[in-house]
């Protein structure tokens, strides 16, 4: 029976877009509705300022995401295009290449020839994108996957300060929704760091950190400008 393992590694693309995206919608969002409910603005306009936010951070993440991924992609595919003309110009050069990979690696300069020749006779293009280019299946770049999930999870996360806002009485809405907005990050910066099995309380307080200096800048802005209004 074949057992396939699992890896941490294998959830990276996903995971840093995903938790990118949630974390940025409970911070963003969280702020904005901070921000213009400690101008004494009514429920009203905190939940419109709230939408808004979340309806343009999604598509704002998503576009990001796209754009960003999308050039990494476009790199991938060159240095694939350059090394499939190097194979067909200069196949002993590209051997020499990936046997000095693996003799870099530990392998004795016959093995590390051995290695290459049958490598480059299964699959040239996929040894040498792995072994020289650092490309696999793994950490391809995936641009639609990252723009959706980024979108996704920035929709989510800004949602919660929103009901928050909705349920809370006005009075309250800055302390609650700040309190609430804290113990969310605490809570996905830990999540995040032990699906990517780091350690969790380190991550915790590193968004938590930053969070609440973003609440709080924002809530000072709201009420000196709500003032001065």
């Amino acid at each position: 029976m074949r057992h396939r393992e699992t890896h941490r590694s294998e959830r990276i693309g996903w995971l840093r877009a995903a938790v990118l995206g949630a974390n940025d919608g409970i911070v963003s969002t969280a702020s904005l509705v901070i921000g213009v409910a400690a101008s004494d603005a009514p429920r009203g306009q905190v939940l419109l300022a709230g939408v808004a936010g979340l309806v343009a951070g999604a598509m704002s993440m998503a576009a990001g995401e796209y754009v960003s991924v999308s050039s990494q992609a476009d790199t991938e595919q060159a240095d694939l295009a350059r090394e499939r003309t190097e194979l067909a110009t200069d196949r002993e050069f590209e051997h020499q290449e990936l046997r000095d990979i693996y003799r870099a690696r530990g392998l004795d300069p016959d093995l590390a020839s051995q290695v290459a020749t049958q490598l480059m006779a299964h699959d040239a293009l996929g040894a040498h994108a792995r072994d020289e280019l650092g490309i696999t299946e793994v950490h391809a770049a995936r641009p639609v996957q990252a723009a959706l999930a980024s979108a996704a999870t920035f929709a989510v996360g800004a949602a919660m300060p929103l009901l928050t806002v909705l349920l809370t009485p006005p009075t309250l809405a800055v302390a609650v929704v700040g309190s609430t907005s804290l113990v969310a990050l605490a809570a996905l910066g830990a999540l995040a760091a032990r699906a990517g099995g780091a350690p969790p309380v380190v991550a915790a307080v590193r968004v938590t950190f930053w969070g609440a200096l973003a609440m709080a800048l924002t809530a000072a802005a709201g009420k000196w400008f709500g003032a001065a209004g």
